[in-house]
């Protein structure tokens, strides 16, 4: 897509939520295409890959400017931010640089400076990418995705959310509103890493969100993601019950290892080769591991 087509698409901004919802639930019921506008940076790229404009072309709808869809709420003990802030907003927010760093950190390698000040986190969550750095980040964090259609509002744990290569449980008509999650407590140990050509400002090859809580040397919280490494963002279910069970100090490493490549499913494709990916993520859990105090 390129600005001489921008003319041909019919835009809309809708004026409240509601309005939104019925809007897309009405579009969706009739199977007439339509589009949400917040940043652009993925609905851009993708009407600009395809061989020629859908047929029939989609309604645009602008939501970059819905109050709704913008707020970043601290309660003292959650933290909601709207799908459409942008990441540079995550980036400066107080409260996210405080209580949530982990996330405050990998926004500021999506891509370069003009994406992270368009790009938002309701817009990585509906395309559901496996390598999406947002994804892993609040996968880490065990969000859930509040979603409202005409029919209601709902709330989507971040684990139930991917349900295969770029598919998702969310259904056609609804809307993501916004992401929220319990804050970890101050002083987490946390780690964000994302390998990438271009420092790390394309898509990753591998990348790893993981937060965790500790209490009397054990572990009390743990979240654990990976990117790029399966069909769909990988939890590390194996992982976290390893790490999680008994005396970090006593964490074997080789068993640590196993843990990791059962928990994935890494592939060779153009950007890296599965036992790239498979090593860098066996050395990104370690690296982590080292930070709660395991000797691997």
């Amino acid at each position: 897509m390129s600005l001489v087509d921008l003319p041909r698409y019919q835009l809309h901004r809708a004026a409240t939520l509601e309005e939104l919802c019925q809007l897309v639930y009405d579009r969706v019921s009739n199977s007439e295409p339509v589009a949400l506008l917040a940043g652009g940076t993925d609905l851009m790229v993708e009407l600009g890959r395809a061989a020629s404009p859908p047929d029939p072309l989609p309604l645009v709808v602008d939501i970059s400017c819905m109050d709704e869809l913008r707020a970043i709420e601290w309660d003292g003990t959650r933290i909601s931010i709207g799908a459409a802030v942008t990441y540079l907003e995550m980036q400066r927010h107080p409260v996210i640089a405080e209580r949530a760093p982990l996330i405050a950190r990998m926004a500021r390698d999506v891509g370069g400076p003009t994406i992270q000040a368009r790009g938002t986190l309701g817009g990585n969550l509906a395309t559901a990418s496996p390598a999406a750095d947002g994804v892993a980040a609040l996968a880490a964090l065990d969000a859930n995705v509040l979603v409202r259609s005409a029919r209601g509002a709902r709330r989507i744990p971040m684990a139930k959310l991917q349900t295969g290569y770029k598919q998702s449980t969310r259904a056609p008509e609804e809307i993501i509103v916004a992401i929220e999650f319990v804050a970890p407590a101050p002083d987490s140990p946390w780690l964000w890493r994302k390998i990438g050509p271009r420092l790390a400002q394309a898509i990753s090859k591998v990348a790893l969100a993981a937060v965790a809580e500790l209490e009397g040397g054990k572990v009390t919280r743990l979240g654990l993601a990976l990117a790029s490494v399966a069909p769909v963002t990988a939890l590390l279910d194996h992982t976290r019950a390893l790490l999680s069970r008994g005396d970090l100090a006593a964490l074997d490493g080789q068993a640590l290892d196993d843990a990791v490549e059962s928990d994935i499913s890494p592939i060779d494709d153009l950007r890296s080769t599965r036992a790239y990916r498979l090593h860098c993520a066996k050395v990104l859990v370690r690296s982590f591991a080292r930070d709660l105090g395991a000797s691997v």
